[in-house]
């Protein structure tokens, strides 16, 4: 049964409510549609909070001049005693806000819903009870990056597969579908909702499963179609998998490309744009000679069918972890003077992308970290490194050769990135977009030979090993996506994992020590923190209760890695949903 903190009952086929419990509209499809309208200002309705993912909200109580005065309002502890699984469990859930109510995932999918709707505490109405097997010896990634609401459900995503709806009002289970069918699938992003779909991406690249996009009917959960980022032979793009140079035919079958972060839709030409991770195994190119489309890359998809209207592979036959699933972030800019829909992306490999999202072409690219050596630079006419040849099917990129029984290759940035999962934002006013993420480098190694059996989903392949190069920091920066080139940057001491959001003038963040804080927008100076003591791995928001504004943040857990910082370790893994206002 799911806990049920407000009690409600059924009488004569009506449903009593406590005084005192607030009441709120369903989310529409049109409510979603216009997320970034000002009568939604006060909320954040979906994951990026607006389908163009620039996660700005407009808000603008909390000011550069007056957030020094910002203070914790109340918080919300999340889950109990349950154990952790690998990644130790970390909160990297973006909450979302109605009307008074914040919803959140814990690290297992556990959906929650907080009534704060006085603006001085936060009381928990429900917890939806998943099912789920909170067995950490199952090995899996343990994450969950938010749910989603339409109509009068609340929409969650389960590592072992599954995808389940929880009524709103009560957290009784409307429906729950098994949507991952093969070993090893399952999902870690967060849901988005396009008119009456469900989209989902499977998150499970590196167990060698093959990644796909679905999207499901929200009454029912029935899936509508599917897009697998891996072609199966025949189909458009396995040309790029020469599976039968490698001496496994079926190299295919455990090609990952999962599509592990939240993607982005563009309403005028009904297409939604997902980012995909890196083919499978990670170091081993020999396993899987090719280009490996469609991994290391944006997939723009139909909303309504699935069909794929374009693509741009970012670092073909990619050999360093380089996953492409970060956000997609759609801008409608002026670039060299001609008025383009732009879709801007934080490469994991360190460089800053636009490309022109009508068609996939490539517009500029410039690197965002300090230190980056895969690559002497990329073609300004292709988009493509310049060492790559398409004629060769193992490439050899600027930092060395990835060969099995060969030589420790140093890659920059670390396989990390740059960027991964934590999300970016863009200033909606001025179109600069924000980034946060690691300063450092990796040394790479491949196995000696290549394995006998691989079973599909049974656990992780990676081909080889990875571990962290020298002192590995972060860095917060900005760029303008008018010309793709970075405007700003600081340097901050500790590698960050969970991302940036936008309000007029500041820039917010949460980081691996426990500080929470917020940055001018024009110069990235820090204007305010606090240190919660915990670990920032997740996202924050701005939302409204009555006339007054307020920032969220998920904190708990811990990163996948603490970088070598002693003090970063073994640290409290007290999952807590902490709310500000001034």
């Amino acid at each position: 049964m799911h806990l049920k903190h407000l009690m409600s009952a059924m009488l004569a086929g009506s449903m009593l409510v406590l005084p005192g419990v607030a009441l709120a509209a369903d989310v529409t499809a049109a409510r979603l549609s216009a997320a970034g309208s000002e009568a939604e200002a006060g909320n954040w309705l979906m994951v990026h909070r607006t389908y163009d993912a620039h996660r700005y909200s407009p808000l603008s109580e909390i000011t550069a001049d007056n957030v020094s005065g910002l203070k914790l309002a109340f918080a919300v502890p999340l889950g109990g005693s349950e154990p952790a699984g690998f990644g130790a469990g970390s909160m990297e859930a973006t909450p979302l806000a109605k009307d008074g109510f914040l919803y959140i995932s814990d690290p297992w999918g556990t959906p929650y819903k907080i009534d704060v709707s006085d603006g001085k505490q936060g009381k928990t109405v429900w917890v939806g009870d998943t099912g789920i097997d909170k067995d950490p010896s199952r090995g899996i990634l343990l994450a969950s990056r938010g749910l989603a609401l339409i109509d009068n459900l609340v929409v969650t995503v389960l590592n072992d597969g599954r995808v389940m709806a929880f009524d709103d009002e009560t957290g009784d289970v409307v429906w729950d579908q098994q949507v991952g069918k093969e070993p090893g699938e399952g999902f870690t992003n967060a849901p988005l909702v396009i008119k009456d779909k469900i989209l989902v991406g499977q998150s499970y690249g590196d167990w060698a499963t093959r990644g796909w996009v679905a999207a499901l009917d929200a009454k029912t959960g029935e899936e509508v179609w599917r897009f697998y980022t891996v072609p199966e032979p025949g189909q458009p793009g396995s040309e790029t998998w020469l599976c039968d140079q490698s001496g496994n035919p079926d190299c295919w079958k455990t090609g990952g490309a999962a599509a592990w972060v939240t993607g982005s839709y563009d309403e005028a030409s009904n297409t939604t744009y997902w980012g995909t991770g890196n083919p499978v195994p990670m170091y081993d190119p020999e396993y899987r000679p090719g280009d490996n489309l469609y991994s290391n890359s944006t997939v723009a998809l139909d909303a309504d069918t699935g069909e794929l209207k374009w693509h741009f592979q970012y670092t073909p036959g990619d050999y360093m972890d380089y996953d492409e699933v970060g956000a997609q972030l759609l801008v409608d800019a002026k670039v060299d003077g001609e008025d383009r829909k732009v879709l801007a992306h934080f490469g994991r490999n360190g460089i800053f992308y636009t490309l022109d999202r009508t068609n996939g072409s490539f517009i500029a690219a410039n690197p965002y970290v300090s230190k980056l050596n895969w690559t002497k630079g990329i073609d300004p006419k292709t988009g493509k490194p310049v060492e790559y040849d398409a004629s060769k099917p193992l490439q050899v990129y600027a930092n060395g050769t990835m060969r099995r029984g060969g030589e420790t290759v140093n890659t920059c940035p670390n396989i990390q990135g740059g960027m991964n999962f934590w999300p970016p934002a863009v200033d909606s006013s001025t179109n600069i977009a924000y980034g946060a993420g690691i300063e450092g480098c990796s040394d790479l190694t491949v196995e000696q030979k290549a394995p006998e059996d691989v079973a599909p989903g049974a656990t992780t392949f990676a081909g080889g090993a990875a571990a962290a190069s020298g002192a590995q920091t972060g860095s917060i920066f900005a760029f303008d996506v008018t010309t793709g080139k970075q405007v700003a940057s600081i340097e901050r001491p500790y590698p960050n994992y969970a991302g940036v959001m936008t309000t007029p003038g500041l820039v917010w963040t949460g980081e691996m020590d426990g500080t929470f804080g917020a940055y001018d927008a024009k110069t990235l100076e820090q204007k305010w923190s606090i240190n919660m003591g915990g670990t920032f791995s997740a996202p924050p928001i701005a939302f409204k209760v009555g006339d007054k504004e307020y920032i969220a943040i998920a904190s708990g857990g811990s990163a996948v890695t603490t970088f070598g910082y002693p003090e970063l370790a073994n640290r409290p893994a007290a999952n807590v949903l902490y709310v500000f206002s001034l």
